[in-house]
C-alpha cells in the first residue's frame, strides 16, 4: 500500500510538474496586457485613426455615432482595456477611433 501511494505521488507531482510552465505562460501574458501604457491622444498612431478619450469629443465626426465607445468595440479587449489597432497600448473604455466596429453577438 505504500508503495501506491508513493506511486500516486510521484505521478501527480510529475504532472504538476509538466502544467507550471504553461500556467506561468498564462500568468505573465495577463500581468503584461494590464500593465500597457495608456495610449496618447497626440500619438500619430491615434490620430491617424481620430482617436478620443471621450467619444463625444468626436460628435462632429462624419463616422461617429452616439453610443459608440471602445468598451463596445469588437477590437477592444475588456481584460486588459487593450486595443487590437494599438497593440501596444490600453485605450480609455469610453473612447472612440474612426474604425469602431460594432462588437458581435
Amino acid at each position: 500500500m505504500a508503495n501506491q501511494s508513493r506511486r500516486d505521488f510521484m505521478r501527480h507531482s510529475l504532472l504538476g510538474l509538466a502544467a507550471l510552465p504553461l500556467g506561468v505562460g498564462v500568468l505573465s501574458r495577463t500581468a503584461f496586457a494590464q500593465d500597457l501604457p495608456r495610449l496618447d491622444p497626440n500619438s500619430p498612431d491615434a490620430q491617424a485613426l481620430n482617436y478620443v478619450e471621450n467619444a463625444s469629443d468626436a460628435s462632429d465626426h462624419p463616422a461617429y455615432e452616439e453610443g459608440e465607445t471602445c468598451s463596445n468595440c469588437m477590437f477592444f479587449q475588456p481584460d486588459s482595456e487593450g486595443c487590437q489597432l494599438f497593440p501596444n497600448n490600453s485605450v480609455e473604455p469610453g473612447g472612440w477611433c474612426q474604425s469602431w466596429t460594432a462588437r458581435s453577438g
